[in-house]
């Protein structure tokens, strides 16, 4: 019987040859690096395409694209974390409190806007710490990013080539908060230049030391619902009637540094 070539066995330093070269693949497919696990802290200034679900995670390490193309997200403060942080663990509470705090203040001097205004805004930011094994090694930097949307947001806009400088002055309706729909709260947020039935006009702060207590869910709540109906009439130039609402925190988000509350006017204005 005749035997096809093709299935001869192969002589044994052939087959050696093959293992070896298997063996080394796949050596070499364990020790790639992946770029999450950079312990160099990031480049600043810098812009990628993130989405909601990217931004849901703690650490990042997304492919940096030119700005002058599509991007949703842009780089605006990189540093280190201060010495009575770097003993902390990588998902110590601590470490949230001083992005918020840190990338806050930066998001402010960085857009050229106020407290009020970056809080009735349709951009955010958001920040990224090395990843585990980055921080076992030794990283102990953080990244602040600006990105087009916020917590509501199921997808991200396209931000300009350099958004720096952005919500100085009378920022364009494009990029300041509204909702279209018959409420505020838990409603999702539309840019003033749409459609829209309520827009986010003021904000009241609740004075208190940096590192006071929580003063209570009633407090805020009605500390708020005073100041906003106030302000709301007075930016709606008293009228006879108006509808107002109010987005108030809770303590998490007192305890991570934040200290205002939104007020909403009902308008197509």
């Amino acid at each position: 019987m005749l035997r096809d070539s093709r299935l001869r066995p192969l002589p044994l330093w052939a087959v050696a040859l093959v293992l070896a070269a298997a063996l080394l693949a796949g050596c070499g497919a364990d020790t790639e690096p992946d770029p999450i696990d950079t312990v160099e802290a990031p480049e600043n200034g810098v812009c990628r395409v993130l989405s909601p679900e990217d931004v849901a995670e703690p650490s990042n390490a997304s492919p940096v694209v030119d700005c002058a193309e599509p991007h949703t997200a842009q780089t605006f403060a990189v540093g280190e974390l201060p010495e009575t942080h770097t003993d902390l663990d990588h998902d110590d509470p601590r470490l949230g409190s001083f992005a918020y705090r840190t990338c806050s203040k930066a998001f402010r001097e960085f857009m050229k806007a106020d407290e009020s205004t970056v809080m009735r805004t349709m951009v955010s930011w958001a920040w990224f710490r090395p990843s585990p094994k980055a921080w076992d090694e030794g990283a102990r930097w953080y990244r602040c990013d600006v990105i087009g949307g916020g917590e509501q947001s199921a997808s991200y806009v396209d931000l300009p080539e350099d958004a720096a400088g952005m919500l100085e002055g009378l920022p364009d309706d494009t990029w300041m908060a509204c909702v279209a729909g018959p409420s505020v709260p838990g409603a999702p947020r539309v840019a003033c230049s749409e459609k829209h039935d309520w827009r986010a006009v003021t904000t009241i702060k609740i004075p208190a030391d940096q590192d006071a207590p929580y003063p209570g869910d009633r407090l805020v709540e009605v500390k708020s619902r005073d100041f906003c109906s106030r302000s709301v009439a007075a930016w709606l130039k008293y009228p006879v009637k108006y509808d107002f609402a109010y987005t108030w925190f809770r303590e998490a988000e007192w305890d991570a540094g934040n200290r205002r509350s939104v007020c909403w006017a009902k308008t197509t204005q």
